[in-house]
C-alpha cells in the first residue's frame, strides 16, 4: 500500500480518491476545507495547496501527487500560478510523481479532432494559463527535476460535473422546459466521464513510460448538444427534450451580472463548432474503454435529481 496525494475533491478529485482507495491503497485527500468524499481509505486534509511548503510536507513519501483542484473560473490568472508551482515544487522535493488533469483549451480554435500530437496554440487567456501550467511541470520534468504527465479531457459528464451543458440545458429538460446554449446545437461535441478521468490519471501515474507528456482521456463517440438533450430525456423518462439557441447578446448580458457566464465568453468557440477529443492513444496504452454515454448522463440525471431532493 503506498501512499497518494490528491490536490482538490471535486468531481475528478473525490473520483480518483475512491478509485484510489478502493484499489486498497493509502488515500490524503487536500482541500481548503478538509472536504471530501467519505471513505475508510480516505484521508482528508485541510490545508492550502498553494502552499509550497505545506504541500511538500503534506506529500512526503508519497508515491504520486494529482492536481485535480479547479480554482473558480474568474480567478484562473491569479490562483492557477501559485498552485501550479508548488505542485512543482512538492513533486521535486518529494520524489512524487506529479500528474496534473488538464483540459482542452490549449489547442485554441481547431478544425480536426483533436490529438495530444496537436499544437498547443491558446486563443483565449484561460487557454494560456493552461499551457503556461503545461510547460512549466514538463520543463521541469525534461530537466530531470520532476517526472509529469498530463491528462485532458473535453466537457465533463457524471455526477457534480459542471459544464454549459450540465448547468444551462440539462435541468431544464428533466423538468420539462426549455434549455438554452450559446452554440450550434447540431455540431459533434466529445462529453467525457469524470470516472474515466480519474481512472486515466491513476493509470498514467503507476506507468513510468507514460510520463514527459500528455494523454487525452478516453472518451466515447461525440454528440451535438441537442442529440445529448434528446437522450438524457430518454433515460430521464421526461417529455422530450426541447433545446434552442441562445443569442450572443444573452450571454454578455448576463456576464455583466454573473462571473462564470462572462468568462464563457472567449470559449464559447467550443460549442459553436465541431469540437472533437480524439482519445485512441490512451486506449490502447492502458487498455481503457470509454464509458458508455447513457451511462454517464444516467450518473449525471441522478446527481442532478438527488440535489433536488435536499
Amino acid at each position: 500500500m503506498s501512499l497518494h496525494v490528491v490536490v482538490g475533491a471535486g468531481p475528478v478529485g473525490s473520483a480518483t480518491a475512491r478509485l484510489l482507495a478502493d484499489q486498497g491503497e493509502q488515500v490524503r485527500l487536500l482541500t481548503r476545507s478538509g472536504s471530501g468524499p467519505e471513505h475508510a481509505g480516505v484521508e482528508r486534509v485541510a490545508a492550502d495547496a498553494s502552499d509550497s511548503d505545506v504541500l511538500a510536507r503534506q506529500t512526503k513519501d508519497a508515491v504520486a501527487l494529482y492536481s485535480c483542484a479547479g480554482p473558480a473560473y474568474h480567478r484562473w490568472l491569479t490562483d492557477w500560478p501559485p498552485l501550479g508551482a508548488a505542485m512543482i515544487h512538492a513533486a521535486e522535493v518529494t520524489g512524487a510523481v506529479l500528474v496534473t488533469t488538464g483540459n482542452l483549451y490549449g489547442y485554441g480554435k481547431v478544425g480536426a479532432p483533436m490529438t495530444e500530437e496537436l499544437p498547443l496554440n491558446p486563443n483565449s487567456v484561460k487557454g494560456e494559463v493552461r499551457v503556461k501550467l503545461w510547460r512549466g511541470a514538463l520543463a521541469a520534468h525534461e530537466a530531470g527535476r520532476i517526472r509529469t504527465a498530463e491528462v485532458r479531457g473535453s466537457d465533463y459528464l457524471g455526477v457534480g460535473t459542471l459544464s454549459p451543458f450540465s448547468a444551462m440545458v440539462l435541468p431544464k429538460v428533466l423538468t420539462g422546459k426549455r434549455g438554452s446554449l450559446p452554440a450550434d446545437l447540431d455540431a459533434p461535441h466529445s462529453w467525457t466521464y469524470v470516472g474515466d478521468v480519474a481512472r486515466t490519471l491513476v493509470a498514467v501515474a503507476a506507468d513510468e513510460s507514460a510520463w514527459g507528456r500528455p494523454w487525452h482521456v478516453p472518451t466515447a463517440p461525440p454528440l451535438s448538444v441537442r442529440a445529448l438533450a434528446t437522450r438524457a430525456a430518454e433515460l430521464a423518462e421526461a417529455p422530450t427534450a426541447k433545446v434552442g439557441t441562445m443569442p450572443a447578446f444573452a450571454l454578455r448580458l448576463a456576464g455583466l451580472f454573473n462571473p462564470a457566464a462572462r468568462e464563457m465568453l472567449e470559449v464559447q468557440y467550443q460549442l459553436q463548432a465541431p469540437f472533437v477529443l480524439d482519445s485512441s492513444a490512451a486506449t490502447a496504452a492502458f487498455g481503457i474503454e470509454p464509458t458508455s454515454t447513457d451511462d454517464a448522463l444516467r450518473e449525471t440525471i441522478a446527481g442532478l435529481r438527488a440535489l433536488a431532493i435536499r
